[in-house]
């Protein structure tokens, strides 16, 4: 069924406890075999919209051998795949990925204040401010074998479409955060993931 995924975007309602009602939607959505549609730049809400609206702004600035929503599932369990904002590719493989976040202006002026600290610091931070992000980032880590990745955090200025599509971004507007690898994290989202590697290999 091709519902029968675990996402990046999944793994916060994943490591919910299971009478939780983000884990038994995620649940429902599983087995449901109606794959969800999301189309977030026609999103009513003004975060998803504007968010997507300023990944296509980024990606303006990147290089060229970075590719947009890249898809990877992981060879080890083939319930868990990620769709990554930007994959830098080598030879057709994954060498290294951006997960970007937009966040409003106010939130930005507290990360800024990290652009200069340790990665140390750095981590801390994401670990104790963006739990849900660090997680997720893990499980793409999982996925693409890879060792770290960038996480990325852009600022958000405003909420107007006509705005943002127009908006030229500066490298003092965004900061990346280079995050390792953590088995520990990961081996919660594999053991909170099994059932749903069972349920998977059961009807498939």
């Amino acid at each position: 069924m091709n519902t029968m995924y675990i996402g990046s975007g999944d793994v916060k309602a994943l490591l919910m406890k299971r009478d939780t009602a983000g884990h038994l939607a995620l649940l429902k959505r599983f087995t449901s075999g109606e794959k969800p549609y999301y189309n977030a730049l026609a999103s009513p809400i003004d975060a998803l919209r504007t968010g997507a609206i300023l990944e296509g702004r980024f990606a303006e600035i990147l290089p060229l051998d970075y590719y947009p929503q890249y898809v990877v599932t992981s060879p080890e369990m083939n319930v868990f795949k990620c769709s990554l904002d930007f994959a830098e590719l080598s030879g057709g493989a994954v060498i290294d990925f951006i997960e970007l976040k937009t966040v409003n202006f106010s939130d930005f002026l507290t990360i800024e204040g990290l652009r200069n600290a340790e990665p140390a610091e750095q981590l801390i931070y994401i670990k104790k401010s963006h739990k849900d992000y660090y997680n997720q980032i893990q499980e793409q880590l999982f996925c693409t074998r890879l060792d770290s990745a960038q996480m990325v955090f852009l600022a958000v200025y405003s909420y107007d479409d006509e705005e943002n599509y127009k908006r030229e971004i500066k490298p003092n507007e965004w900061l990346s955060i280079r995050v390792p690898r953590d088995e520990m994290a990961i081996a919660k989202i594999l053991e909170s993931g099994t059932i749903f590697q069972t349920i998977k290999n059961f009807y498939n």
